[in-house]
């Protein structure tokens, strides 16, 4: 039985050289044989005729449409676009009306979706009976992370499938099937060439525009030319959605991971997608704390005062002294002694509630407060012989309990030997006290009170 004519079949010059070069065969799409190839996840669908709803992600230029259409054509289903940027609930019922007609007559419909994500709560919902029923088979595409941009019940009816940019050696590939088509070279040289497919930056489609705007320049064509007669692809960064997130978790990790280039790369992609300064001020300020704290106490003062010249200069001068800061935070011993330390405390607050704190530490300014015992006993710490009187300081209630566990890089490395310290003159001084209590016959360790211990200590 012959084929019906495709889309693919009309050979128009006056379209665009991207549609003209739009493959015909899953085996003609480039750079996703991840997932299209015979023995991947939609191959195998396709081989047994049976596919399932999926969502196709990926960044624009990468074949979501083309695979769409081609899967519809290889499964024998009625292929029916929509664009969730133009389309709405009265476009979808008639989609959906259009499908049910055809399943009584034993006609499938693949539903594609372009942008599917732009589609609100309430249109999300709408595609489920006919999902489950098997009216639709839904293929949505989406630059977004689905995670975050389509409803949980659609996600849980399809499956995802991740898709690529595409490659240097997919790039390539699609160059030359452009001079085949056109029946000549490039007028390109060799670095023009590989600049040509840089600038494309992984989408395909802004490739093959390009190639159109060069392709009646005088030859050769060096990079330079090349630079300045073609616009080079703005980089794909979303201050509001996914690539926001993912490069400043990638300036993060290569912060405390003690990678300088690698931080000053994402810190300059941040900032040539348009990334807000006085963001990536207040993270970094941010990291100081949390990754680096007492390994370092300078490194918040070098956040800080990146985030002030920034306020001060502006772009792009302000913006040195960010990666000044940057490739301080990346290169200081790192320790979250600080910021475990201080999860521990808030927790043992909430489990202990409103216990008072031991009464020779409090401040007696009435004689009521006196009588009660309030700063009896308190030793003055600088006054002792060793500066330190190992009182305790916590609840007479509540077991003394270690929060703060420094390093033993940086800074943080004396401190170490210094809480070492106090613990066995804090040891030594309870030996002490037990020994005390000892010859006085006591067989209470109650009678060791906090007074008692601090009786020799002068009061503040």
């Amino acid at each position: 039985m012959n084929r019906p004519p495709s889309l693919f079949d009309v050979d128009d010059a006056s379209r665009p050289l991207a549609d003209r070069l739009r493959p015909r065969t899953l085996a003609d799409v480039v750079g996703q044989a991840h997932l299209l190839a015979k023995d991947a996840p939609i191959g195998r669908m396709v081989t047994v005729q049976r596919l399932v709803s999926m969502i196709l992600w990926g960044p624009p230029g990468c074949g979501k449409t083309t695979i769409a259409r081609l899967l519809a054509e290889r499964t024998d289903l009625a292929f029916e676009p929509l664009s969730a940027t133009f389309s709405g609930v009265v476009d979808l019922r008639k989609v959906f009306q259009a499908a049910q007609r055809r399943r009584e007559v034993g006609q499938g419909t693949l539903l594609f979706v372009d942008e599917i994500h732009r589609f609100n709560r309430a249109q999300q919902d709408s595609f489920l009976p006919y999902v489950e029923d098997g009216t639709i088979v839904l293929v949505g595409a989406t630059t977004e992370n689905p995670s975050f941009e389509v409803n949980g019940a659609l996600l849980s009816r399809s499956q995802v499938f991740v898709l690529k940019r595409l490659d240097d050696t997919a790039l390539d590939t699609l160059i030359s099937r452009a001079e085949d088509l056109l029946g000549a070279p490039l007028p390109l040289d060799a670095d023009a060439r590989q600049a040509l497919i840089a600038m494309a930056d992984g989408d395909g489609r802004y490739l093959l525009n390009m190639i159109e705007q060069i392709q009646a320049l005088p030859s050769p064509v060096d990079a330079a030319t090349l630079a300045a007669a073609v616009q080079k692809r703005a980089p794909l960064y979303d201050k509001a959605q996914e690539g926001h997130y993912n490069l400043i978790s990638a300036l993060h990790k290569s912060m405390r991971g003690s990678d300088p280039d690698a931080a000053l790369y994402w810190l300059a992609r941040m900032l040539d997608g348009g990334e807000d300064p006085l963001f990536i001020a207040r993270r970094i300020t941010r990291f100081a704390t949390e990754d680096i704290g007492m390994a370092d106490p300078g490194a918040v003062q070098q956040a800080l005062a990146a985030w002030n010249v920034y306020e001060r200069l502006g772009s792009p001068e302000g913006e040195l002294a960010i990666a000044h800061a940057v490739l301080y935070l990346a290169t200081a011993p790192k320790s979250i002694g600080v910021y475990r330390g201080f999860n521990k405390a808030h927790a043992a607050a909430k489990r202990t509630g409103s216990l008072m704190p031991p009464a020779h530490i409090l401040n007696a300014p009435t004689r009521l407060m006196k009588n009660l015992g309030y700063g009896n006993g308190y030793q003055y710490d600088p006054d002792t012989d060793t500066g330190f009187s190992g009182a305790n300081y916590f609840p007479d209630d509540m077991p003394r309990e270690t929060f703060y566990e420094p390093t033993t890089g940086g800074y943080e490395r004396a401190i170490t030997e210094r809480l070492r310290h106090w613990t066995q003159l804090r040891a030594d001084r309870e030996a002490s006290t037990d020994t005390t209590t000892g010859d006085h016959g006591g067989d209470d360790d109650s009678t060791t009170s906090d007074d008692t211990r601090s009786s020799k200590g002068p009061s503040a």
